[in-house]
């Protein structure tokens, strides 16, 4: 009887364990730990610790010449492609621009589902750089997705149907998702963007299997000076409230986003979270000048269970600059001083890298990772920057390095463990800091108190030459420990992609030019490149089946940088996104996209009624963070051979009455009167007819 009992028994647990196995997505706790040592990628950066390192190495240098196409899958978007695809049980699951879900059998690429959460195209207008998603979380069989729209949606794993939805944000505001969720605990997490249009930062939790809301926690005070209710209220009225004096904050909710990076401890159990930027940047409008207002631009660590605080370290206080806290955190076990340390590290927009102790958030140290001029340092006592005086810009303009889109922005880095070295993405972009002293705040616009205009390009050939010269792109092999560079990559250009490491000696890293490279992982040397047709931005991974290795990437340039420089980067059309996977041995190959070319207009006739300066100004107040400086934009619609413009009826229809809306272009009618869209309009054309009269210029030669 009790040898009956026992077989019952035994053959319920198999049953349950095949169960278990075969159920798709089926992530818990135990299983992402492990992901660290194995072939499968579970989060987005790998495992907990978001190091972007795989621990594969059946491709390295002494086979990376034979890595070729396994295969590939072609989107129907054609703007920034920021995924990183996550592998869970032979299925390969990735997001693209506007928020939309994909799942393919990761060994063939036969697409299983898609979940397409029908974002309205007028929503693309609050995203301050680009309609993108950098990827989906998994847990216990179902797929987490941030949309654009604010929504937190939760997919079967298996089928892509919808399981639950949570309005995350006021959709009366304009709050955008682009970030991945993490899961911990049974809990979904999530921040959003939009600090530049003005809104209140914060972070929720939900139950992953019924999406209630289990806390919240609001990275700046209310504005009304009342209690929340969150999580936050405690850290607020003893450390946050007192850091914020009066200033267009109470207005605009003074910005914070959570819009990016995650990282978790399970022995710790603390959560850190990377803020963002304030609303307005200008810290002078923002809160009179006054006070370090916490907690923009910091690393906040935070119990995943109730959101309690635990402690916080800001990179920039007052910040004035967009210097966001909001990049890639990774953690690591190093030895420092021949101690065992374990750090959380960072290298966030303001140039500094920083090494710090996760358990209590003690600085341990920080170095420039590239030239800065906003600062000489960071005092070791304090954990405070050393500011350059000029660098707050009020009574003058100052040029600066970095600018806001950072020395390093959203591209994650990555961690080897082998080497001791982390590889960011780097950035060299200098920008005009001035206070916009006749600015306004604008609700739902952009309202950062920064005089945009002098930022439009020098009209001389040899100053724009100059100029776009000081701005490139590196890949930086980083030695934590030291806090000293190993080896640079130069690039071309400056909007470069995000970054994977292997135990193969390999460090993986695509570029805006439209290539997919491997370098030595000790010494920078490129060992293999494929040109994948359109622009690289979003990181790798790497994933293990049956044996082989495969490498993936997301392919299709855009995001903030392609946007707002578009002079200091490639021309070429929007081409539709891709999901490109190799392995050595791969023979697929992709075929080339189809490009038109879009007819050139004819100006001769075409004129104008308006005010070409004042339209040049409200250009630049409005327009160029879409359209580019100068209405250099090539990659969003070039304004300068766009039929739009050869009728004033057309260019009103467009940015008026809102003609477009419904692919991205949102009416100006709260902003701009028809007059005012008449005078853009008339300063257009007269770069439109310079653009004409100009000589081509050839692009830079792609590196290697």
């Amino acid at each position: 009887m009790k040898l009956i009992r026992w077989g019952v028994a035994l053959a319920l647990a198999l049953s349950m364990a095949a169960c278990q196995k075969s159920s798709p997505g089926n992530v818990d706790a135990k299983r992402l730990e492990a992901a660290a040592t194995n072939g499968e990628w579970l989060s987005y950066g790998k495992d907990y610790n978001e190091q972007r390192f795989s621990p594969l190495d059946k491709v390295n240098a002494s086979n990376i010449k034979d890595l070729g196409l396994a295969w590939y899958a072609e989107f129907d978007t054609d703007r920034g492609q920021e995924a990183t695809p996550l592998m869970v049980d032979g299925v390969l699951y990735t997001t693209t621009a506007w928020s939309k879900v994909f799942a393919f059998d990761a060994k063939t690429g036969k697409q299983l589902w898609k979940y397409d959460p029908g974002v309205q195209g007028a929503k693309g207008f609050d995203a301050c750089c680009d309609v993108v998603n950098r990827g989906v979380a998994i847990w216990k069989g179902k797929v987490f997705v941030g949309t654009l729209d604010g929504r937190l949606v939760a997919l079967d794993a298996k089928t892509g149907t919808v399981a639950w939805t949570q309005q995350t944000t006021d959709n009366s505001k304009p709050y955008t998702i682009t970030g991945a969720p993490r899961v911990v605990k049974d809990k979904v997490l999530i921040g959003n963007g939009g600090a530049e249009y003005g809104v209140r930062g914060y972070i929720s939790a939900y139950d992953t299997a019924t999406g209630k809301l289990i806390w919240r926690f609001y990275t700046t005070p209310n504005p009304t000076g009342a209690a929340d209710g969150a999580a936050s209220d405690k850290v607020m009225a003893e450390k946050g409230n007192a850091t914020w004096s009066d200033g267009e904050w109470k207005q605009t909710g003074g910005g914070g986003t959570a819009w990016d990076s995650m990282a978790y401890d399970p022995q710790l159990d603390i959560m850190y979270f990377g803020i963002g930027n304030g609303t307005p940047w200008n810290h002078m409008k923002r809160s009179g000048g006054k006070g370090d207002n916490l907690f923009l631009s910091s690393i906040l660590a935070l119990k995943p269970d109730t959101g309690e605080y635990v402690w916080h370290y800001q990179t920039t206080p007052g910040e004035s600059w967009d210097y966001t806290a909001t990049q890639h955190i990774m953690l690591a076990d190093l030895n420092i001083g021949g101690q065992p340390r374990k750090v959380l590290m960072q290298a966030p927009k303001n140039g500094f890298f920083y090494v710090i102790d996760r358990a209590t958030g003690q600085l341990i140290s920080a170095k420039p990772y590239t030239n800065i001029t906003w600062a000489t340092g960071v005092d070791q006592k304090t954990g405070r920057p050393i500011e350059n005086p000029a660098a707050r810009y009020q009574t003058s303009m100052v040029m600066q390095v970095p600018g806001p889109l950072g020395a390093h922005n959203w591209q994650p880095m990555a961690f080897n463990p082998k080497t001791g070295l982390v590889y960011i993405p780097l950035n060299v972009t200098p920008f005009a800091y001035a206070d916009d002293k006749g600015g306004t705040y604008k609700a739902g616009a952009w309202n950062v108190g920064v005089d945009f205009v002098i930022n439009s390009l020098p009209t001389d050939a040899a100053q724009l030459t100059a100029l776009t010269s000081l701005i490139k792109g590196q890949l930086l092999a980083w030695d934590p420990v030291n806090q000293k560079a190993v080896w640079t990559v130069n690039h071309p250009y400056f909007w470069n992609a995000g970054v994977l490491a292997t135990a193969g000696g390999l460090v993986f890293q695509g570029a805006a030019e439209g290539q997919f490279s491997a370098y030595d992982a000790a010494n920078g040397k490129a060992l293999w490149t494929y040109k994948t047709g359109n622009g690289v931005i979003a990181a790798p991974m790497s994933y293990e089946l049956d044996g082989e290795q495969y490498v993936a990437v997301m392919v299709g340039v855009g995001g903030g940088g392609q946007i707002s420089a578009p002079a200091s980067m490639p021309t070429r059309p929007r081409l539709p996104g891709r999901l490109m996977v190799f392995k050595v041995g791969g023979k697929a190959t992709a075929p080339d996209f189809q490009t038109t070319t879009q007819p050139a207009i004819d100006l001769t006739s075409v004129t104008s009624t308006g005010d070409v300066q004042h339209g040049f100004e409200l250009f630049h107040k409005n327009c160029q963070v879409c359209h580019g400086p100068n209405a250099s934009g090539a990659w969003l619609p070039d304004l300068k051979k766009s039929p739009m413009v050869m009728t004033a009826d057309n260019w009103k229809g467009v940015v008026i009455d809102g003609a477009s809306a419904s692919r991205g272009m949102a009416s100006f009618a709260r902003f701009l009167s028809p007059k005012d869209a008449e005078d853009i309009r008339a300063y257009v054309l007269t770069e439109a007819r310079k653009a004409a009269a100009a000589p081509a210029v050839a692009a830079p030669t792609p590196a290697g």
